[in-house]
């Protein structure tokens, strides 16, 4: 039997999908446009898959302790994209739109959220957009960039009370 994995697609749909995966589709899934899930639509809690494209190069997230490592100067634009959506909690299309200089200009780590005032250093205010109450998350050790953009804004700031 093959082995298959399952990805939201960008209407919201659940897609049981093949490995390998064609080309179109891991690029998304690199880029954070998809994103791998359970088979009932909840948020993927396991070891990333290691796919391989047609071509037969390996593709696939290298998770280290649940951080997406920086990629590497000569990595294609897609994983740049994944990786400043995984890291920072850009959305993954301004981060697609953007190019591979400026994404390589981001920070190794994301800057702290401007101080709101409000208990912890660094907490954003409550109208921030939902990218700094995502990184704050994530900043905290609360939840992985992944699992946070499946919550809402209100979620991220009730579990970072």
């Amino acid at each position: 039997m093959a082995e298959t994995i399952h990805v939201r697609g960008e209407g919201g749909q659940i897609i049981e999908m093949g490995l390998p995966l064609p080309e179109p589709i891991a690029d998304r899934l690199t880029k954070g446009l998809l994103r791998q899930v359970n088979a009932d639509g909840s948020p993927h809690s396991g070891a990333a898959v290691e796919w391989t494209d047609p071509a037969g190069q390996e593709r696939g997230s290298a998770l280290t302790e649940g951080r997406t490592p920086r990629p590497d100067k000569t990595a294609r634009k897609a994983e740049w994209v994944g990786w400043a959506v995984g890291v920072h909690g850009l959305d993954p299309e301004k981060a697609d739109g953007m190019t591979k200089g400026d994404l390589m200009e981001l920070p190794e780590h994301p800057a702290p959220a401007t101080a709101g005032g409000q208990g912890r250093p660094g907490r954003p205010s409550e109208d921030a957009d939902k990218s700094e109450w995502i990184s704050y998350a994530v900043s905290q050790g609360l939840v992985s960039a992944e699992d946070a953009a499946n919550y809402t804004k209100d979620d991220l700031i009730e579990m970072t009370e």
